[in-house]
């Protein structure tokens, strides 16, 4: 059955975006929160490479993901580091919590995991609820610039124990209409030549352009919304290429 973060896809994860790996992302965040002393949340929270940087800088994070395996591998590697934070397994579109957060965070474009518009837009309204009056939504997006239907594309990772995976993605479907994207990926392990594991992996991204975005949090209910490009606050998107971050906040 095909799905996204298994094994070997969060093994991966893990190999490709280490702790505290930045794309500029974990500085931007870091600076834009800087006010909070109270909790703070990140879905899809993954192995750790944003959260474990934050909770060492001594913000209060909490983490969830829908990914058992990528939550086993983000806990194994805060224990390394003599970190407990409270992580779960949830979806964004559903979590429910007693707990209000000041601020909400969603780097690196995971929220267009949620390739559905009703669900992505019901993650919106969940994030809105489990925010403290004047808490911040701050989220990361990216924009679809051209799309090669068939398109393969191979990378290669090793392991510490010397073993290979290989993961061939190929794009298989795209919704021109409905605005997302399906890719297909399939993961191989491979050890001393010979074949030992493989997974398949169902991918799909979503893309919303910026000012339907930003219309779409004003419409929830959210303002003082600032448009960032390439994590430079407040410099309104000219480079297509580079990640958008919205931060908004909840009116109080």
């Amino acid at each position: 059955m095909l799905s996204y973060y298994n094994k070997l896809s969060s093994e991966v994860y893990d190999l490709d975006k280490p702790i505290g790996h930045s794309f500029g992302d974990i500085e931007f965040y870091s600076k834009r929160l800087a006010s909070i002393s109270g909790p703070i949340l990140e879905p899809a929270t993954g192995t750790g490479r944003v959260l474990i940087p934050l909770l060492e800088e001594g913000f209060k994070v909490d983490g969830f993901d829908i990914s058992n395996e990528m939550l086993t591998i983000c806990r194994e590697n805060c224990h390394k580091r003599g970190l407990n934070p409270n992580l779960f397994e949830a979806k964004k579109e559903s979590f429910s919590l007693e707990t209000k957060y000041e601020a909400i965070i969603i780097p690196s474009g995971t929220f267009l995991l949620l390739n559905e518009r009703e669900r992505s837009i019901q993650a919106l309204h969940n994030f809105y609820r489990h925010l403290v009056d004047g808490g911040k939504l701050i989220i990361d997006i990216f924009l679809q610039t051209e799309i090669d239907l068939g398109k393969v594309s191979t990378r290669t990772w090793t392991c510490k124990n010397g073993d290979v995976i290989t993961l061939e993605t190929t794009n298989v479907e795209v919704d021109y209409i409905n605005q997302f994207l399906i890719s297909h990926g399939r993961y191989e392990k491979w050890r001393n030549g010979t074949l030992v594991q493989t997974e398949l992996e169902r991918f799909p991204l979503r893309w919303y352009g910026i000012e339907e975005f930003r219309l779409l949090l004003e419409r929830i209910g959210f303002e003082h919304i600032v448009v960032s490009e390439n994590y430079q606050f407040g410099k309104y998107p000219e480079n297509p290429h580079v990640p958008v971050t919205f931060e908004a906040v909840k009116r109080e």
